[in-house]
């Protein structure tokens, strides 16, 4: 009787095992490119890799490999590896325009790669990918990895042009702020005043999205879990929004926190006098010295971008923005002798 019914599971087995196996290349590849674009860290695609040996093959189909989606190339700077570099070029060569974007930027800032880093995220950008775009606006605007004579205000507010025209919430501050002031095209006050307002909009309906998503999730835990008591309401923290709205924190993309985590790390080195982006989400470094726009006020932050510079304004340095005179007067330390007066030029300035 005992070997009857071991002969008998071990036919099942073998048989489940034959309709997975039966199952056409095709269909596999389908139901593997759709899990792969919907992955929330490079675990997730991993553990399919390490199901079966046929997933193992399929999964490295040009077609899933062009739809793995940006969260699955969340890895971290002390995971990099040349296996980690390989993957994001095979991705690359199937056209995934996420692989392109952070491949790109990881070369460009990280790698001191510059030519491969911008060709990376152009591909990205032809394919109108909204980060690529505004990240290749903002390499324009500073003239990233050459001089100040590099820069090209006009290519600049081309290329945030394309990126608010995607929704791009940044890119659609910039450009405000661009027609307002007449930087890199012809002043138009309103026209900036109207698109500084539909950035806020933009970044209030994307908050309020994120909270009822987050407001229904625990709901529906609570309904799982049968716990009437159980009411943490985990509110997303909130942001004082430049018309008077509050909005969440904007959720940062992968890349600029592996910029960020590569940098304070110290695996990448800045040469002296070289700062990071000081917004908390950007991670983006000075490729030469003085490149980023300092604050007006108190001179003590620098910014990559104006996108950056209004939303840390929100979430923190409008509470600690204190003029220079005043922080002088309070015994404040920590300024190099002669870096706030070298820099002086209007379009410079942050505020």
């Amino acid at each position: 009787m005992l070997q009857r019914k071991r002969q008998r599971s071990s036919g099942e087995c073998s048989e489940k095992l034959d309709l997975f196996d039966g199952l056409p290349d095709d269909l596999v590849i389908s139901i593997v490119s759709k899990l792969a674009s919907s992955v929330s860290s490079p675990l997730d695609f991993i553990n399919v890799l390490l199901t079966c040996k046929r997933l193992n093959c399929l999964a490295f189909h040009p077609l899933v490999l062009s739809k793995v989606g940006f969260r699955g190339f969340a890895v971290k700077p002390r995971n990099w590896c040349d296996s980690v570099h390989r993957l994001l070029n095979k991705c690359v060569k199937a056209g995934n325009v996420e692989a392109c974007y952070t491949l790109g930027m990881i070369q460009f800032y990280c790698l001191q790669n510059r030519g491969s880093g911008t060709s990376l995220m152009a591909k990205a950008a032809i394919k109108s990918h909204a980060p690529a775009l505004y990240s290749l606006a903002v390499i324009q605007f500073n003239g990233s990895g050459g001089s100040k004579n590099d820069r090209d205000l006009r290519a600049g507010v081309a290329l945030c042009a394309r990126a608010a025209s995607l929704g791009h919430v940044d890119a659609l501050r910039e450009l405000g702020h661009c027609l307002q002031d007449g930087y890199g095209v012809r002043q138009h006050i309103t026209e900036g005043r109207r698109l500084l307002i539909e950035a806020n909009a933009r970044e209030l309906a994307s908050s309020l999205n994120a909270l009822v998503k987050r407001n229904f999730q625990q709901q529906h835990h609570r309904c799982i879990n049968h716990d009437p008591y159980s009411e943490k309401t985990g509110s997303v923290c909130p942001l004082s929004s430049d018309f008077g709205c509050n909005v969440s924190e904007p959720e940062v993309h992968p890349v600029n926190s592996f910029l960020k985590e590569w940098f304070e790390s110290g695996l990448g080195e800045l040469a002296q006098g070289l700062r990071l982006c000081s917004h908390e989400g950007c991670g983006r470094p000075e490729t030469r010295g003085h490149e980023f726009r300092r604050c007006s006020v108190c001179g003590t932050v620098n910014y990559c971008s104006r996108g950056c510079q209004a939303l840390d304004w929100k979430l923190r340095h409008k509470a600690e923005c204190v003029p220079i005179e005043r922080w002088l007067e309070e015994g404040g330390h920590g300024i190099v002798g002669g870096v706030i007066e070298e820099v002086v030029e209007a379009e410079e300035l942050a505020i």
